[in-house]
């Protein structure tokens, strides 16, 4: 061990470093030395949070670990996503500023010294690393369809939110921990932006600085971006936008109903007009087969953090045909209530159809992606 682990090893730690991963075990050992040479003189700690990557992440980062006390591993099991982690990580440190970036190699871990000036002088509450001011570059963002996507997002965010930074998709960033402990409650831990999800639930009340980097290439592992995180933005998006009255996951899960309504209309036509079924009986199967899907579709999106599989899977599905029995009768009875008290037909229908939507989403939340 060297003086400088000594001293990081007796010093408060100043730092943490967190990092999410998933695949990313190539990458531990040279981020971390990566690390040490920008931070050299300052008391840090890198904190790894991994999904329980197939690839033994994990396993690297605790080996590290038993050489360099620095090094520290939560690994999370039975659920995913990057935001989660992330702020799984922040709570778990004490130190008096916290950064966030990636394992890929594609932040750049020299800005952190000149982040950490910008806090410890009291200029700032927030730093971030941004790829969209002078002197930064977002070249390192692989193909242009991703590059064009970002910047998409970009303006979608600034627009809708008012969010102001240049960069509000940026996953490398430095906050006080005593301001960022306030807003833990505002967050949501599905998704992928935790920047724009700490903006926009600060309501203004950060300050916050944006210093340039150039954003690197991609050297080990595969980029996450998929339909997901789109599917996750879009939710955050709705969320902030609708003061958190509605979460990620509740928009998931009433889209997919909204989809399984469809899918329902679908199987009860065929059931009536190929199938020659009594309505009785038609209406039974297109309401089995809309059901069947909402869950396989619910678990694949809305759940996707929590995906049940094996035996899990069945004994979820048989769970989530119970929950939406009970929904339709929470359903009936609201919108014949609401009717009555109302007179008006298709206010006691959507009354319904929210009461039930609501009732089969927290039910579902609590028990059935709880079965493992």
């Amino acid at each position: 061990m060297n003086d400088t682990q000594v001293t990081a090893t007796v010093s408060a730690r100043e730092i943490s470093i967190v990092v999410p991963t998933f695949k990313e075990r190539e990458n531990v050992e040279i981020l971390t030395k990566k690390l040490e040479a920008a931070l050299e003189g300052v008391a840090w700690e890198v904190i790894f949070v991994d999904d329980d990557s197939p690839d033994g992440t994990a396993d690297a980062v605790k080996e590290l670990a038993q050489r360099d006390n620095r090094v520290r591993c939560i690994l999370r099991v039975g659920r995913r996503g990057l935001a989660g982690a992330t702020i799984e990580g922040m709570l778990s440190s004490s130190a008096p500023f916290i950064a966030v970036m990636d394992a890929d190699l594609q932040h750049d871990e020299a800005l952190l010294p000149r982040m950490l000036e910008t806090l410890r002088n009291g200029n700032a509450d927030l730093v971030v690393g941004s790829r969209y001011i002078e002197g930064g570059d977002a070249k390192g963002l692989a193909g242009g369809i991703r590059h064009r996507i970002s910047q998409a997002s970009t303006v979608v965010a600034r627009s809708l939110l008012g969010v102001t930074i240049a960069d509000p998709m940026s996953g490398f960033f430095m906050i006080r921990r005593d301001r960022f402990e306030p807003l833990v409650p505002k967050l949501s831990t599905q998704g992928f932006k935790i920047l724009l999800d700490i903006v926009a639930s600060s309501g203004g009340s950060l300050r916050i600085a944006e210093l340039p980097y150039k954003f690197g290439q991609r050297q080990h592992g595969e980029s996450k971006l998929d339909a997901q995180v789109a599917i996750d933005y879009i939710g955050l998006l709705l969320a902030k936008l609708t003061g958190d009255l509605i979460s990620p996951r509740f928009f998931l899960f009433a889209a997919v109903g909204a989809f399984g309504v469809l899918v329902q209309l679908l199987a009860l036509d065929i059931g009536l007009k190929l199938l020659s079924l009594p309505f009785a009986a038609a209406q039974v199967l297109a309401v089995f087969i809309a059901m069947t899907g909402n869950f396989i579709l619910n678990n694949q999106l809305t759940y996707h953090d929590q995906r049940l599989k094996g035996f899990d899977f069945l004994r979820g599905l048989i769970g989530f045909y119970i929950v939406c029995a009970f929904g339709a009768v929470v359903n009936f009875g609201v919108a014949v209530t609401a009717f009555e008290h109302f007179g008006i037909w298709w206010l006691g229908g959507l009354a319904g159809a929210v009461a039930g939507a609501v009732w089969n989403f927290a039910i579902s939340s609590s028990v059935v992606w709880r079965m493992k």
